[in-house]
């Protein structure tokens, strides 16, 4: 095995530990979101940049299921052009901009039975840390996933020093090191091959298991998105649709009283 395969996987592993450590929060993460989709609402999902990742890692996707609302902002998480129009200079540059959060949040009817996952590696984007801050303000719980020491060393944007952390009722660690890229090449002065994404998916898919287990014991059984070879090709379309019904009915709640009082 090349020594640069060896030395990622290794802080691989290191990550895997890191995330076994905080089995308690997982559990509490999913508890709380438990008991949102059981009230027949739904779980308030966003990250800008790469943590977008983890939105889509969330819902839907295969081995997912509904009660989830995925907040998936182009212009901050769109990085395919990544200069010219729609470029990552300006998506950069937007979640850092106050008051940003405050009109995404604007078309939802947010209730207090609601929570909330919201991902930044440094926990110091703008508009994920604003968005945290709404959020409890509403009365929702929010469970928060960072890279700690990247961002116990990253500096605040804020005038107050907070940080996302400091908004969220749970705070789990993706494990990540200091500015996220785990190898050190020789002859290269910047390290390569980030780990943030690895331990954050963790993350979600351990709050995924415990909360469909969780669901399963209350009676409430989650319908699975699920693959043909897995299940009949006639299940697998069933599941799909069903699936896709039951977040449209979850998703209606979210705009019914939108901008009353």
């Amino acid at each position: 095995m090349s020594a640069y395969t060896h030395t990622y996987l290794s802080h691989c592993k290191v990550i895997t530990d890191a995330i076994a450590l905080q089995e308690a929060a997982i559990c509490e993460a999913a508890s709380l979101f438990h008991r949102t989709i059981l009230a027949g609402r739904m779980v308030h999902l966003f990250g800008s940049g790469h943590s977008r990742i983890m939105v889509e890692e969330m819902w839907p996707r295969y081995g997912s299921f509904p009660g989830f609302n995925p907040i998936v902002e182009l212009a901050v998480s769109f990085h395919n052009l990544v200069v010219g129009a729609n470029g990552q200079r300006q998506a950069m540059f937007l979640e850092n901009v106050s008051g940003y959060a405050a009109q995404i949040l604007r078309n939802f009817d947010i209730a207090a039975i609601d929570s909330a996952l919201l991902i930044s590696s440094s926990g110091t984007s703008t508009v994920a840390v604003e968005m945290a801050e709404i959020f409890c303000a509403q009365g929702v719980k929010v469970v928060g996933i960072v890279s700690k020491r990247h961002s116990d060393t990253s500096a605040s944007k804020r005038a107050d020093g907070r940080r996302l952390g400091d908004f969220c009722h749970i705070l789990l660690d993706s494990g990540a090191p200091v500015g996220d890229a785990m190898v050190q090449v020789e002859g290269l002065d910047t390290p390569v091959a980030p780990g943030s994404t690895i331990g954050s998916c963790m993350l979600v898919n351990c709050i995924k298991a415990e909360l469909a287990a969780m669901l399963t014991a209350a009676g409430q059984p989650p319908t699975v998105l699920t693959a043909a070879n897995v299940v009949s090709a006639e299940r697998s379309q069933q599941l799909f649709q069903s699936a896709y019904d039951e977040h449209a009915h979850r998703l209606a709640r979210l705009y019914e009283r939108v901008g009353q009082s």
